[in-house]
C-alpha cells in the first residue's frame, strides 16, 4: 500500500461507500483460506476503503489480555507478539471502557503506550472501536495515519459497523476460544456464592434461566437494502402492537406501574431511535443488525454518562430493541419468552420492564442482575410482582450455566450458584419455615398489638407504591405511617400533572379508609434524580441539594404537591410531613406553604380536608436540639432512622466496610432515641418511628422498652413484630432496658437476645 500523505478529507470521505465495504469483508469472510488469512485480507480491505495508513485488529486472549491479530501497516512481525492488558495503552483503555476514541495525536492521550516492535511512532491520529460480541468486548478495530486529523462522525459509524461484522469471525471460535473472552473465575461444577445490592427482598430457590438467550444474528449485510426496510417497518409495526396488548394485559394496575409502561411505550414510538436504525440499514445492514449496532451506540453512549436516570432508561430501549430483533427473526411475530415448567431463577445482565412481565408465571422466583438499581424500572415492576431481586452482580453470567441450581438470599444479598447439599437443605428448610410462619402471621392478623401487660403498640406500614396497599388488609396494620410520594416524579420524564398526582392520592386515601396516612413530600436530590430539574454533580449527595432544600428552593413544586394532597383529601383528615428538616426555621417556611394552599382553596370556594395536621421527619440530628422550639410548632414528629443513624455515626449506610461497623442498638442511639421520645411525650406531641430499624423484631423490642408505641415499617414486618409484642412484658423490658443506656458497650445486642431468649420472646 502507498504512503497517503497529506489527505484530501472530501475524498477520503467520498471514496468510503459503507455498502461497498461491507460486500468486500463479506466475500473475504465466507471466502477460502484459514481465519487468520482471511483476517489479514479484512485488515487490508479495511485500510484501503477508509484511505487509513494502519488497520489493526486487537483480540481478547485468557487473563484479559489483548492480543496484535492483524495488522495491514505497523511491522508484521507485532502479530502475535505485541500483548496489552486490559485498560493498557489507548487499546486496552478502548476494550475496558468499551467506548470509541478518536484522537488526532494519538501520543497525547494519557494512557498511550509506545511499543517498539510495532513501528507506530510514526503515525499521529487514531480511531479505535471495541468489537462487541455477545456482550462482551471481544477485541478492538484500529485505524491509523501519519497526519494529525479527528476522523468524521461518519468514519466512526462505518468502523463501528466493520467491527461489528468482524465479530463473526471471532464467533466463529477459528481464531480465539469464546471462552476466552468470558472470564469464569469457579470451575463449572464448583459451588459459587455472590455478594450483591438487594433490590426486592426474599428469599427463593430454582433453577438458573437466561433471560436473554444471546439472539445470533447471522445474516448481517443486506441483500436488497429496500426489503430489509420493509421488513423493519413491519416489525416496528409488530412491536408496537405487541405493547399495546401487553400493557391492556397487565394485571398491576394503575399508579407508578402505568407510569412505567407509559413511559417505556414512549421509547417504542422514538422517531430518533428509529431513524438512527433506518441509517443504518441504508449503509448497507440487514435489519437486525442494524438494530444490534444502534443498540451498541446507545448503550456506549448511555454507560458513559454520570446520570443515573439516563443509565437506567438504557434499559428501556435495549429491551425494545432485543424484542424487535425476535420479531424480525421470528418472521413477524414476537416469539415471547418460553414457559418456565419449573421453579426458576431468571438470570441477566439487565431486563426492561416490560420483559419481566413476559415471566409472570407462579415458577418464576426471583432474579438476579449483573447490572440494576433500587430505581430502575424493571426494580419498580419486580417490587410490584413480589419477586426477590439482586442486583449489581459483576460478573455473574460467566459462572452460572442454564438449569444450574440456585439459591437466592435477597434479604441478605447473597447468590448461591450450585449450593452443595448442606447449604442447599438449609435455605429449603428457611423457605419452607418463612411460608409457615406466613400462615401464622396470617391467621393472626386480627388480633390486636397488645402486650402481655396491656399496652397497646400502634402498628403501620411504610408504602411508596400502589402494590403496597393491599398490604394494608393483608397485614392487619392500622394506617400507612409513611406514604413516599417520590416513586411518582422518579418514573415521570416531566413533572406529574395535578390531577396525575391528585389520582395517585385520593387512591391511597380510598384504599385506606377510615386509617390514617402520613404523606410525606417530596424527597428527592441526592441519589434520587427526577428528569425534569436540573443536577449538578455533587461530591456527597447525602449531604446536598435534596429534600425539604429542593422543595424551598423550588417552592412552587412543593405548593404543587400540596395543592393536590389537599384536593385529595377533602372531607378527610390529611397528614403531611416534610423530609430532612434540620433547622425549625425550614419547617416554618414549609408550613406556611401549606396554610397558603389552604386559603387558596377557602377564596376559590373548593372544598377542604376535614382535617390537615403537619409534622417533619427528625433525620438531621441537629433537630434534636431544637425541639423546645420545634415541638409546639407541630402536629406530629417521626423518627426516620434510615437517614437519621448515618448522619449519627457520619457512616454511608451503602458503604460495605462500614455495614457491619455501627450497631443501631448501640447505647448512644437508643439514648438518643429515648430523649426524643420523653420530650415529644412531655410536649403531647405523638411521635412515630419510620424506617428499617423498626421493622426487624429484636430493635423493634429495644424501641419499646425506649417509650414508642407507634411504628411504621415495612409490610412483610407487620406479623413477625405484632408476634413479638404479644409475647412481650413491657414494664419488665424497660426495668431491664433503661439502666443499661449509660453502658460503654458496643451494642446492646447480645444483651436483649439473651432477655428474649429468656423469656421465649420471638425475635
Amino acid at each position: 500500500m502507498k504512503p497517503v500523505g497529506k489527505l484530501d478529507l472530501n475524498q477520503m470521505e467520498a471514496s468510503s461507500s459503507p455498502r461497498r465495504l461491507l460486500r468486500r469483508l463479506h466475500t473475504v469472510m465466507a471466502g477460502p483460506g484459514s481465519a487468520q488469512a482471511r483476517l489479514d485480507k479484512v485488515a487490508s480491505v479495511i485500510a484501503t476503503d477508509m484511505v487509513a495508513e494502519v488497520c489493526s485488529v486487537y483480540l481478547v486472549r485468557a487473563g484479559q489480555m489483548l492480543e496484535l491479530f492483524a495488522t495491514q501497516g505497523l511491522k508484521k512481525e507485532a502479530v502475535h507478539m505485541t500483548k496489552l492488558a486490559m485498560g493498557e495503552g489507548l487499546v486496552g483503555h478502548i476494550a475496558e471502557t468499551g467506548l470509541p476514541l478518536n484522537l488526532p495525536e494519538a501520543a497525547e492521550h494519557p494512557k498511550y503506550v509506545y511499543r517498539p516492535e510495532t513501528g507506530e511512532e510514526i503515525y499521529h491520529s487514531l480511531l479505535g472501536v471495541p468489537i462487541v460480541h455477545s456482550g462482551n468486548v471481544a477485541g478492538v478495530l484500529v485505524v491509523q495515519n501519519r497526519t494529525r486529523r479527528t476522523y468524521t462522525e461518519e468514519e466512526v459509524e462505518v468502523l463501528q459497523t466493520v467491527a461489528m461484522v468482524l465479530a463473526e469471525i471471532i464467533a466463529s471460535g477459528e481464531l480465539v476460544d469464546p471462552r476466552e473472552i468470558v472470564h469464569a473465575t469457579t470451575a463449572p461444577d464448583q459451588p459459587a456464592h455472590f455478594e450483591g445490592l438487594a433490590l426486592v427482598d426474599g428469599v427463593a430457590a430454582g433453577r438458573a434461566v437466561f433471560h436473554e438467550p444471546r439472539i445470533e444474528i447471522t445474516m448481517l449485510v443486506a441483500d436488497d437494502v429496500e426489503e430489509e426496510k420493509h421488513r423493519l417497518e413491519a416489525g416496528l409495526e409488530t412491536l408496537r402492537e405487541s405493547i399495546d396488548q401487553l400493557m391492556s394485559a397487565s394485571d398491576i394496575g394503575g399508579g407508578e406501574h402505568r407510569d412505567v409502561l407509559d413511559a417505556y411505550k414512549m421509547f417504542a414510538y422514538d422517531r430518533g431511535w428509529q431513524k438512527r436504525i433506518f441509517d443504518a440499514v441504508e449503509s448497507g445492514l440487514t435489519a437486525e443488525a442494524a438494530i444490534e449496532r444502534v443498540q451498541q451506540n446507545i448503550r456506549a453512549r448511555m454507560l458513559s454518562t454520570e446520570d443515573p436516570y439516563l443509565r437506567e432508561r438504557l434499559h428501556d430501549f435495549e429491551d425494545l430493541a432485543y424484542r424487535l430483533i425476535r420479531i424480525l427473526l421470528a418472521s413477524g411475530e414476537d416469539g415471547g419468552r418460553s414457559a418456565l415448567d419449573q421453579p426458576s431463577v431468571v438470570v441477566a445482565r439487565n431486563m426492561g420492564p416490560a420483559e419481566i412481565l413476559d415471566y409472570r408465571s407462579e415458577n418464576l422466583k426471583a432474579v438476579i442482575l449483573e447490572e440494576g438499581s433500587p430505581t430502575s424500572h424493571v426494580t419498580i415492576i419486580a417490587r410490584a410482582m413480589g419477586i426477590p431481586m439482586i442486583g449489581r452482580m459483576q460478573g455473574l453470567l460467566a459462572e452460572v450455566d442454564e438449569g444450574d441450581k440456585i439459591i437466592v438470599d435477597a434479604d441478605a444479598g447473597g447468590v448461591f450458584i450450585r449450593p452443595d447439599d448442606e447449604v442447599a437443605e438449609s435455605y429449603l428448610e428457611n423457605i419452607a419455615l418463612r411460608e409457615a410462619r406466613a400462615a401464622e402471621y396470617l391467621a393472626q392478623r386480627d388480633l390486636p398489638s397488645v402486650s402481655k401487660d396491656g399496652v397497646h403498640v400502634h402498628l403501620h406500614i411504610n408504602a411508596g407504591l400502589m402494590i403496597d396497599l393491599p398490604s394494608l388488609d393483608a397485614t392487619g396494620a392500622e394506617g400507612i405511617g409513611l406514604f413516599r410520594t417520590e416513586f411518582q416524579f422518579l418514573v415521570s420524564d416531566t413533572l406529574p400533572s395535578l390531577k396525575a398526582q391528585k389520582q395517585i392520592y385520593s387512591e391511597v386515601l380510598d384504599a385506606a379508609g377510615d386509617r390514617p396516612v402520613v404523606f410525606r413530600t417530596l424527597d428527592i436530590g441526592g441519589d434520587k434524580h427526577v428528569p425534569f430539574l436540573p443536577r449538578e454533580h455533587e461530591e456527597n449527595p447525602a449531604l446536598g441539594w435534596r429534600a425539604i432544600r429542593v422543595a424551598l428552593d423550588r417552592p412552587a413544586l412543593l405548593r404543587y404537591q400540596i395543592r393536590a394532597l389537599l384536593q385529595a383529601a377533602e372531607g378527610r383528615r390529611l397528614s403531611i410531613m416534610f423530609p430532612l428538616v434540620a433547622d425549625v426555621s425550614e419547617f416554618v417556611r414549609a408550613s406556611e406553604l401549606v396554610k397558603r394552599e389552604e386559603r387558596r382553596l377557602e377564596r376559590l370556594g373548593e372544598g377542604l380536608p376535614a382535617e390537615i395536621r403537619v409534622g417533619t421527619m427528625l433525620e438531621v440530628p441537629a433537630l434534636a436540639w431544637q425541639l423546645d422550639s420545634l415541638l409546639p410548632e407541630i402536629d406530629f414528629l417521626s423518627i426516620g432512622t434510615n437517614d437519621l443513624l448515618q448522619y449519627f455515626f457520619a457512616s454511608d449506610r451503602s458503604h460495605p466496610k462500614l455495614v457491619e461497623r455501627y450497631d443501631f442498638l448501640s447505647p448512644a442511639v437508643l439514648s438518643f432515641i429515648r430523649s426524643v421520645v420523653k420530650a415529644c411525650n412531655r410536649a403531647e406531641v405523638p411521635v412515630t418511628l419510620c424506617g428499617e430499624m423498626g421493622s426487624r423484631p429484636l430493635e423493634a423490642l429495644a424501641l419499646v422498652g425506649l417509650g414508642l408505641r407507634q411504628l411504621s415499617i415495612s409490610p412483610s414486618a407487620i406479623g413477625p413484630v405484632r408476634v413479638m409484642i404479644r409475647a412481650l412484658d413491657i414494664g419488665d423490658l424497660e426495668s431491664r432496658l433503661l439502666p443499661l443506656l449509660n453502658s460503654p458497650e458496643h451494642s446492646l445486642r447480645e444483651n436483649l437476645k439473651a432477655y428474649a431468649h429468656e423469656h421465649a420472646i420471638p425475635i
